[in-house]
């Protein structure tokens, strides 16, 4: 399914009724730190049954005293993103205009001067960034890299006027489970700051095709939550209830009955972009240099592999080899047919994907891939490149 892009922050939008589903990209502006004390609120099904009322109030009102504490203390650590830029357009008679548009998003504060956020909130043609903190401050702020393969962007705040700015805490995506309760918070329509909405994570490792009229573009191994994330939230933290931001909201589906979908960048995604830009200024992706098919139960009984889950580097295609020539995975011996099935002691299953795991690494370390070759498991070292600018 195809589904539209939308640059989550046109001021006074409104969204047309559709009866089809439509993607729409959102700034969802949630910085996500702290360290709280994670109460579980998902007691067994049988012990909630049996409990008492007053059991049972309590365990609501610990919750809202985890979310308060979590939306009050998280919120430091996200902004507000306004933009202006000059888009073109071409008439019919082939006239071409520029058209200046203002937008609206959200970021999380990943150092003392540096937000992420996502890349459609600073599109190409970017003329000027302003920021607002949690307390109101607004500060000007650039355009510091922007990543050519993932819905990722970097800003720097120019000045600071004397403002400390609270970094957000990250935690481990490879972590979460279907069902868990999770926060969102942004920017919501662009003009309501740090407003918090509440989900569970529905589910993990969905693959999307945003597009607007700027082109497509394709999204992989995302977290999907049924949090209710709005215009204005795209580029905000997906929170869980230790106060730890796991994903980075990205795009929504939604429809004419209202139900929608949220979906967002697993943080471990992106850690080695975030520590290459607070290192040298520059995004760097770790390189592999592989094409994979993600192993499931039924691939595996269809073409008969001796491995339920994994990365399946499959025959060549259309002239392109699943081994990419001159690759660091080339160079170290990997092949067609053989399955990757561990990156050093992490297992490559439906949660953690080679992309998603290879996000926690830095360009030239140096890891040990667990393979699957003609049913016998090998181990291959591999010194992982910077990936090539498309």
């Amino acid at each position: 399914m195809k589904i539209s892009k939308f640059n989550t922050s046109i001021k006074n939008a409104t969204l047309k009724n559709s009866k089809t589903l439509i993607l729409l990209i959102f700034s969802i502006a949630a910085g996500f730190f702290g360290g709280y004390a994670a109460v579980k609120s998902t007691q067994p099904v049988n012990s909630l049954m049996n409990a008492s009322n007053e059991t049972k109030q309590q365990i609501v009102s610990t919750e809202e005293e985890v979310f308060s504490s979590i939306a009050k203390d998280v919120g430091e650590s996200v902004v507000s993103i306004d933009v202006t830029g000059v888009t073109q357009t071409t008439n019919f008679f082939g006239y071409t205009n520029n058209i200046q548009q203002q937008a609206a998003g959200t970021g999380v504060i990943v150092s003392d001067s540096v937000i992420v956020t996502n890349k459609h909130v600073v599109p190409a043609g970017t003329s000027s960034v302003t920021v607002t903190l949690a307390d109101g401050t607004v500060l000007d702020a650039s355009v510091l890299a922007r990543d050519p393969r993932n819905d990722v962007a970097f800003i720097k705040i120019s000045d600071t006027k004397g403002k400390t700015l609270k970094p957000a805490r990250f935690g481990d995506s490879s972590q979460i489970q279907v069902g868990q309760k999770v926060l969102a918070i942004g920017n919501a329509l662009g003009q309501f700051q740090n407003t918090v909405t509440s989900g569970i994570i529905s589910g993990y490792g969905r693959s999307i095709t945003a597009g607007d009229n700027g082109g497509s573009e394709d999204l992989t191994n995302l977290i999907q939550t049924d949090a209710a994330i709005n215009e204005g939230n795209s580029g905000g933290p997906l929170v869980d209830l230790s106060g730890e931001v796991i994903g980075i909201n990205t795009a929504i589906t939604s429809s004419s009955t209202g139900q929608s979908l949220g979906f967002s960048i697993p943080i471990n995604d992106i850690k080695s972009q975030i520590s290459s830009v607070l290192q040298k200024g520059i995004i760097e992706r770790p390189y592999l240099g592989v094409r994979y098919r993600q192993i499931d139960d039924r691939f595996a009984y269809v073409y008969n592999l001796p491995v339920k889950s994994g990365a399946y580097l499959p025959p060549s295609q259309d002239g392109q080899s699943s081994v990419i020539s001159g690759s660091p995975a080339e160079k170290a011996g990997l092949k067609e047919k053989d399955i990757i099935t561990k990156i050093d002691d992490q297992q490559i299953d439906d949660k953690n994907d080679v992309v998603s795991v290879l996000g926690k690494y830095q360009v030239g370390d140096t890891i040990t891939l667990t393979v699957m070759r003609d049913g016998k498991e090998i181990k291959i070292s591999v010194t992982l490149g910077t990936t090539p600018a498309q």
